[in-house]
């Protein structure tokens, strides 16, 4: 009975990352031999085991067979017979099938420290395109690695897995926590790139998809292609350590672009309004997280009132304010103005001045929000008990009043 630590644990200390979590593989043991020695099971498809003292996941070294479409069609077998290579060969990457045992010497069989070195991403085996959830853990680590390129072979089987319909079978919680995952990446744009290349996105994702080739203004956009746009604003999102929520809207607020006849190009007059429609089908498709959907749908819908926010009026603004609700929910309508600053900055290449000009609409809107925050609507209301009616329209009156004062403020 050996045990080895495997997979990303290897990998990431080669690399000189740091390393967070372990897992091990135990060759020539049963389960019950585990239990015996105190490790407590919690596999459910196959014989995985916690350490008694560490907590680290100890799991029995296992072949695996393919037997229905998507990743929930295989069959797991584990015995003290199967060997620590065998389990290996089961595995994705090569850079993630590597083991190294208690003397700090590597097995490595498939060449994982070469591709290492050469930073290339290339599957094990054939095994690879037996799993659709292997395209986008590839793709999550192109966000994570992105000096690493993909392998054309690997890049071909990923191009004929998708051809298939290998991806179609994948279901919307994984897609969604896949892209998740690298959208908090520190290049989430390589993730893009690499399901593009091989056709997946066009099946996971096609209202994203459609946007590289539609041109927009240069004037405003010197990258002119909407795709790479939205690539510039989500890689500028990654790099100011936003949230995921607010990745999320940056990835998404101009879905409606890809809507706009080619006929009206490159002006998209009304696209947030489709944006809005189609990106409440995509929330829903793949079961977004209500936060994220919420601050996605209102940075589509609002984006370009935010860019305008200078020329509003105090009277607009406050409309503003209660249609996003933000007297209730005030972080989140600061998170869209974040969002919105992502889509100003991200333009251009990484020096362009586009990148690096003040953006006084957030400053701006977060002050005039305090302000009317600031008002006491109860006391606003005791002065018309006697006509209720009145109170919204007085306190939105009220709210008007004070914006106006902070806004001469900063005009002053």
């Amino acid at each position: 009975m050996r045990s080895f630590v495997v997979g990303g644990a290897v990998r990431d200390a080669l690399l000189g990352r740091p390393v967070t979590d372990r897992d091990h593989v135990v060759v020539g043991a049963t389960p019950e031999q585990m239990v015996a020695q105190g490790f407590r099971p919690v596999g459910k498809d196959f014989p995985v085991f916690l350490h008694p003292d560490t907590h680290e996941e100890y799991a029995l070294a296992r072949t695996e067979r393919k037997t229905a479409p998507g990743y929930h069609g295989f069959v797991f077998h584990t015995s003290p017979e199967v060997t620590l290579e065998q389990d290996l060969v089961r595995r994705d990457l090569t850079i993630n099938a590597m083991a190294r045992a208690d003397d700090g010497s590597i097995v490595d069989p498939h060449g994982g420290l070469d591709d290492l070195r050469a930073r290339v991403f290339r599957h094990v085996s054939d095994a690879f395109a037996e799993d659709p959830v292997r395209i986008l853990r590839l793709a999550r680590f192109a966000a994570r690695f992105p000096d690493f390129t993909v392998h054309p072979s690997t890049n071909a089987l990923m191009k004929a897995m998708v051809d298939a319909g290998e991806v179609d079978a994948l279901v919307p919680e994984r897609v969604w926590q896949e892209l998740a995952r690298g959208l908090m990446e520190a290049r989430p744009s390589r993730m893009f790139d690499v399901l593009r290349d091989c056709g997946a996105l066009a099946r996971i994702l096609p209202e994203l998809d459609v946007l590289w080739g539609v041109p927009q203004p240069a004037a405003h956009h010197p990258e002119i292609d909407t795709g790479v746009h939205i690539m510039l604003v989500i890689d500028y999102a990654a790099a100011q350590g936003c949230p995921l929520e607010v990745r999320f809207a940056a990835l998404t607020h101009d879905l409606g672009k890809g809507t706009t006849p080619p006929e009206h190009w490159p002006a998209h007059h009304g696209h947030e309004g489709e944006g809005v429609k189609l990106l409440a089908h995509v929330c829903k498709r793949l079961k977004v997280p209500n936060e994220c959907r919420d601050l996605a749908l209102m940075t589509a819908r609002e984006h370009g009132n935010v860019s305008r926010a200078l020329q509003l009026r105090a009277n607009t603004i406050v409309t503003l304010f209660e249609r996003c609700d933000a007297f209730r929910k005030p972080q989140r309508f600061v998170q869209m103005l974040l969002a919105s600053e992502c889509d100003a900055r991200g333009r251009g290449h990484p020096d362009h001045p586009m990148r690096h000009q003040v953006y006084p609409q957030r400053p701006y809107l977060e002050q005039a929000l305090d302000a009317a925050r600031a008002v006491n609507a109860g006391e606003v209301a005791a002065r018309f008990s006697a006509d209720r009616a009145k109170i919204p329209e007085a306190v939105h009156a009220a709210r008007v009043s004070a914006v106006k004062a902070v806004l001469r403020e900063v005009d002053a």
